[in-house]
């Protein structure tokens, strides 16, 4: 018997004057020790339709259908069976777990309220189960944690103590919507291993929601794709990815840059347009206005979820004629940038032995002077004029400091920054206004850095008055060709930030950026929060800026697959200090530093058919106010030669360019890296 079956249901929130159809018949079925991905760009439906399966919903809000949980209608429970069914029967793992835990208790007192309102346990009992259930999800020492607070826990321990809440009384459906979307790619990795595990012991059904086609590879059984309310694909995970039967299946997957694939010779398929709004949805199948393959059958008739044999369904009715193929075939003669390869460029930004310290802030009750946090300890590298360096590694390692640093916006320790000839050691108040016009950022989140109270043309225009780029007269002009250049109109001069997109205010903050005419832009994770759709959107859009600009970037990601696609040299930091550097060729290439190499092996990789070697971290990053001493990484090294590690810095070992710090020799690296891939 299915665990859960959705069968033509509608979901639509009804409010004074609308309603909005947030989900249409929607049909799946999920069996007991499956994993179903559920994929999509943001908005399409995905988590609303979840919801569905615990009717967790606004008030109002109108049900259609019919949703089965273990052969029980969901949608005729009492306020009080509902109550039993949530947590007990179906769990859920939310993306962010800091604000799915309560800040004010600890650990223990969390779990033990599951089981002492659904068991009536006692709480010696609860604190047994507890502690078992917290080894289960491989934390080793489960008092301390249970003893802790959230906010002392790291990213990846609070959604292992989510996951391990969520199982507490075995349920038979689990819910993960985006569970490892903020964490690193180790962290990940392990999160991913651990539910696949737990799946296989527990043998849950699991519903999992996600963007990432990668994870989605990598752990699901079955894939159901959703756009704008309703599904338009379903297949096994096989199956989807070897020949998907949906163009919008296809073009999600054409969006994402492999390890394989090269910005000299291919750029990313970019899915024009947006989803469109669900109170206006467009004639026929809503797929059309968007499809490069749309005929004018398409936005005549609505299509049908068709069964096309093999357990498939797909909504589009020229199925048979989505050949990746010839969709790649197509793309290619449309898209590629044809890019010769790069020769050398005069060095643009040059930075020399640069150290980054800061002196915690000092709490009400602390006593003496508290040791210094070592952000960034003396790394060196080159940006090339027209080139682009990219930056990956965990959180915490530096990279970001390094881009504010570079900015302006960190102070120096110690070390030297030299850009276009000037001296950049001095904070970017003290910098003339000609090297502040040449050097701009991009940052993580556009809303952040967008004034909610300025329209797109007040955010233009300050910097092209503040830097003296043109004449008050051709102002107006210039902001027409800014917005030109992000593929906006001019229809977006007296728009307000909370009246664009995640893709749109993206384009506005690169706009910006490129208002003074910059040499290099350091952009600092600027797609990590948005869709793989409009992900490549912003990655082919700064492609071609640079390309006509004649710009340098340093690109910051832990997205490595982003990163190799993008950069002409990578840096790999662990722990403020660069242990690998090279042409991205080179670096992702054996050998690698081993802290490069289990970077490599987490990537989630967009075929199921592909299998990586499986190297795990152990442990989190130390602290840098006490790094370790030696080489950095040797507290987590899975190719730890002795004592030298822990007791001498790795020397530099460089062959044409190519630069690993790690005492293991060149040629054993890259034997034992070879044999093992």
């Amino acid at each position: 018997m299915p665990v859960i079956e959705m069968k033509n249901l509608g979901i639509e929130y009804v409010g004074a004057f609308t309603r909005t159809p947030a989900v249409r018949n929607l049909s799946l079925t999920i069996h007991t020790g499956e994993v179903y991905g559920l994929v999509g760009e943001s908005g399409c439906g995905k988590t609303t339709a979840a919801m569905a399966c615990v009717r967790y919903l606004p008030k109002g809000t109108l049900l259609t259908g019919e949703v089965i949980f273990l052969g029980k209608s969901i949608l005729g429970l009492s306020d009080s069976e509902l109550r039993h069914l949530r947590g007990n029967r179906v769990a859920m793992v939310y993306q962010d777990p800091l604000a799915a835990l309560n800040p004010s208790l600890n650990i223990e007192s969390q779990m033990a309220e599951i089981l002492t309102t659904h068991e009536h346990i006692s709480a010696r009992a609860a604190h047994e189960l507890c502690r078992e259930m917290l080894e289960r999800v491989r934390i080793g020492d489960a008092e301390r944690v249970m003893r802790s607070y959230p906010h002392q826990l790291s990213g990846g321990m609070q959604q292992r103590v989510l996951i391990a809440m969520a199982l507490l009384l075995k349920p038979a459906l689990l819910i993960m919507d985006e569970p490892t979307t903020g964490l690193d790619v180790t962290i990940e990795a392990a999160v991913l291993d651990l539910v696949d595990d737990l799946r296989r012991e527990f043998n849950t059904a699991i519903l999992f929601i996600s963007h990432n086609l990668g994870v989605i590879a990598r752990l699901c059984q079955r894939v159901g794709v959703m756009y704008a309310g309703e599904m338009v694909e379903e297949a096994s995970v096989e199956q989807l990815f070897k020949s998907p039967r949906h163009p919008y299946t296809l073009a999600l997957l054409r969006c994402i840059p492999s390890l394989g694939t090269d910005k000299r010779t291919h750029s990313l398929w970019s899915i024009p347009g947006r989803v469109p709004p669900l109170s206006s949805l467009p004639p026929g199948c809503v797929f059309a206005p968007r499809c490069p393959l749309a005929q004018p059958q398409c936005t005549e008739h609505t299509p049908e979820l068709q069964d096309i044999g093999q357990g498939r369904r797909t909504r589009c009715m020229f199925y048979d004629q989505v050949d990746p193929v010839a969709f790649d075939a197509y793309l290619g003669e449309r898209m590629a940038t044809q890019r010769q390869a790069e020769t050398e460029h005069e060095r643009l930004l040059t930075v020399r032995d640069l150290k980054v310290y800061f002196q915690p802030a000092s709490g009400l009750f602390s006593i003496g002077k508290r040791p210094m946090i070592k952000a960034v300890d003396g790394i060196s590298f080159d940006i090339a004029r027209s080139g682009t360096l990219g930056i990956a590694g965990e959180s915490g390692c530096g990279k970001s400091t390094t881009a504010r640093t570079v900015a302006g916006l960190n102070p120096i320790t110690s070390g030297t920054i030299t850009f276009a000839g000037h001296d950049l050691n001095q904070p970017v108040q003290k910098r003339p206004r000609s090297i502040l016009s040449q050097l701009q950022m991009v940052f993580q989140n556009p809303d952040s850095t967008l004034n909610p109270q300025k329209t797109v043309e007040q955010e233009l225009l300050r910097p092209l008055r503040l830097l003296g780029v043109v004449k008050r007269e051709q102002e107006s002009e210039a902001i027409s060709q800014l917005l030109k250049a992000v593929n906006l109109d001019d229809t977006y001069r007296q728009r307000y930030p909370a009246q664009l997109s995640g893709g749109e205010k993206q384009r506005v903050a690169i706009a910006r950026a490129f208002a003074g005419r910059p040499k290099l832009v350091l952009c600092d994770e600027p797609i990590s929060s948005l869709d793989v759709s409009v992900q490549s959107t912003i990655l082919n859009l700064l492609l071609r800026l640079q390309q006509d600009y004649d710009v340098a970037m340093m690109f910051i990601s832990h997205d490595l697959g982003v990163v190799r696609y993008l950069s002409d040299n990578v840096a790999i930091m662990y722990l403020g200090t660069i242990c690998e550097l090279g042409r991205a060729d080179q670096v992702f290439t054996p050998p690698h530093h081993p802290y490069s190499e289990a970077l490599l092996s987490a990537i989630p990789i967009p075929d199921p058919t592909v299998r990586q070697a499986r190297i795990r971290l152990q442990g989190s990053v130390p602290s840098p106010t006490n790094p370790p001493s030696g080489c950095r990484f040797h507290t987590r090294c899975p190719r730890k030669v002795g004592a030298i590690c822990e007791q001498t810095p790795p020397p530099a070992q460089e062959r044409e360019g190519h630069i690993i710090y790690c005492h293991i020799p060149w040629e054993e690296l890259k034997s034992a890296q070879t044999t093992q891939a």
